[in-house]
Order: structure tokens, then sequence, then C-alpha cells
């Protein structure tokens, strides 16, 4: 395994589009965006036509960050050429999705605290691919997936636009909020309290006065404060934290973030008819995830079953292993969902 790139059999293609949705939003962030597509061996020489499947990325993630090489393990664009070389394996075009904020993400959802990111995915970014490329353009040939925020976005995409989305796989996201999000809340309350006299304005005010010297604890804060950006910002922009400044719930507003929790949506007869009607759905995480991510899973694979998503459609698996470190489980999944998106 080297340390340097290796040769494709299928390509890449990144683009700059120019997003209109995203132009103006609330947080300045750029409206033109890198796209990354990958095109499987033997794209060129046929007039096939292919399923695709969206690549959203975890929090603090950009299209970029796809080329990080790290030693003794190969970027996921290369495990995914890789892969596509055994000849046994449908074809997919494979498409990354940049949704960063300046808060490091977007949880690739419509608000008025970060933007339409939800819309630029399915409104702009699809259609878009279609168009150029040659692939199959209808939800049952088409599929989303992530890690982490990104497997948050593979989740709930899919129940609030199932005219886009006919599949999904998700690796270790964001679900059971109770579990995973609300452990953190006294955590950030203390910091604030003791470092920038409980506001997050005055966070920010010193965050700027460092630029390029993010700690671990900048993105604890900004982390949690991007949450509530995506979950639960005021028409009008104003973000709303779901604790006071002990650390407690703030009922009116978690009640919000609840709302956008996936194990929680299912629970209503749109969204899980929404998840009945897919083709594919796969669920997986590490057993020692240290978000609990795991248990997350868990939830959302109990609440597929009782939502009455069939079995043949359905694979849950909990791995040895961690949150990080566990790309070689992404072909897995794509994989498996272009051989069902491939299923008549």
């Amino acid at each position: 395994m080297l340390p340097w790139s290796v040769d494709f059999a299928g390509r890449l293609e990144q683009t700059t589009y120019t997003s209109e949705l995203l132009r103006g939003n609330p947080l300045g962030d750029p409206h033109e965006r890198p796209v990354l597509v990958y095109l499987p061996p033997g794209y060129d020489e046929s007039e096939d036509r292919y399923p695709s499947i969206y690549v959203t990325m975890g929090y603090t993630g950009h299209v970029g960050m796809w080329f990080n090489r790290v030693p003794f393990r190969q970027p996921y664009p290369e495990l995914l050429d890789a892969m596509f070389q055994d000849e046994n394996v449908p074809r997919a075009v494979v498409v990354f999705v940049d949704s960063w904020t300046r808060y490091g993400g977007s949880q690739c959802l419509d608000s008025p605290g970060t933007g339409q990111y939800q819309s630029y995915l399915c409104d702009e970014i699809v259609p878009w691919v279609d168009a150029t490329y040659r692939t199959i353009p209808d939800r049952d040939h088409r599929a989303v997936t992530g890690k982490s925020s990104g497997g948050y976005t593979a989740m709930v995409t899919p129940l609030l636009r199932p005219d886009v989305f006919g599949a999904l796989a998700t690796h270790a996201g964001d679900a059971l909020f109770d579990v995973c999000y609300r452990p953190e809340f006294p955590n950030r309350a203390r910091t604030l309290r003791d470092k920038y006299d409980g506001s997050y304005e005055k966070y920010f005010e010193v965050l700027a006065t460092r630029a390029g010297q993010t700690t671990n604890e900048d993105l604890h804060l900004l982390e949690i404060y991007g949450y509530a950006s995506a979950y639960s910002a005021e028409p009008d922009g104003t973000v709303l934290l779901p604790f006071d400044d002990v650390g407690a719930i703030v009922p009116a507003v978690w009640s919000r973030w609840l709302s956008r929790d996936p194990v929680e949506m299912v629970k209503e007869p749109q969204y899980a008819e929404a998840l009945r009607s897919l083709r594919a759905v796969w669920i997986d995480a590490g057993r020692e995830d240290e978000y609990y991510l795991d248990l997350g899973a868990t939830a959302f694979h109990r609440a597929a079953r009782q939502a009455g998503v069939p079995d043949g459609r359905l694979h849950f698996e909990l791995f040895e292993g961690t949150h990080g470190g566990i790309e070689y489980r992404y072909p897995m999944a794509v994989r498996w969902l272009a051989e069902q998106l491939r299923a008549n």
C-alpha cells in the first residue's frame, strides 16, 4: 500500500458548480462549490446509463479532503476505484458533494441559519449530474451515502425528498439525539461560562483573533453551534441553542432538534412511508463509536423495521471499530447499493 497516488481504472472529474440557491447564503459562504464525479471503468467506451450514488461528508469535511493520505490507508476514491475494477461489481456514477459552512457543516438541510443546502443537493446538483453524465435519471436508480454528519444526510434526505433518492447507506450517522448530542451540552455550557462569559458572541470574537489556530475545544464549540444553525435557527437567522447557561435542555428548542432526529422522524407516518418506499437501506457503525452512534444506528434500524422496510432491502451491521478510520466500509456499501439499484 504505497503512500502516493495510484493509477485509476475509472476516472475523476472535478467541476466548480455555481449555485444560485447558495448565492447570498446567511453566512456568506462560497456559492461556487467543487463537485467531484467518479466515472467507473468502461464508462467512456460504452453508451450505457448508470445508477448514481451521492456521497456527503461528515462535520468539518469538504470535497478536497477526500484526497488526504494517511499512513497505511488509501483515500476513499482509490478504494472505490479498486472495488470497481472487479468485473462482478455493477457500475455506478459516484458524486462527491460539498456542503461545508464556516461553522464546519450544514447537515445538508435547508435552514435560515446556514442556507439551502438540501435544495442545493436535490434541485441543483442532481439535475446537473443527470444532464451532464449518462445516469439513469430517476429516484429508483439514485442513492445517497455518507458517514457521521454525512450519514445523517443519507438518512434524512430520502425521508424529506423521497422524490429524489430511492436508497441510502449511513455509516455511524447522527441519530438518537438524546444519546449522541445531549450529553455534550453541559460541557459546552461550562466552556462558554469559564472562557467566554457564557456567550457564543464573545467566543466568535475571540476566535476571529486566532484564525488558523483552532483547537479541539473550538471544534466542539463550533460543532454544536453548527448543529443549532441547521436544526433551530429562526426565520431571521437567529440561532437558538438547545441548552441554557447551566447545560439544561431548553424544551421548546430541543423539540425542534428532535423533529430532525432520524429515529424520531420515522415515527411520523409520512416519513415511515418514505423510508418504506426505498429500494435499499444500509446501516452500520463501529461497536466502540465514541459518540454512541452505534446505538443510534441500532435505533434507526429498529425504527426502519417497525416502519415496515422489508428485510431483503435492509442491511444492518455493527462491526469492530470506533468512529474514525472506517473508510474501508464505504466501498462495501457502495457495492451493495449498486447491486440493489441495478436490480429490476
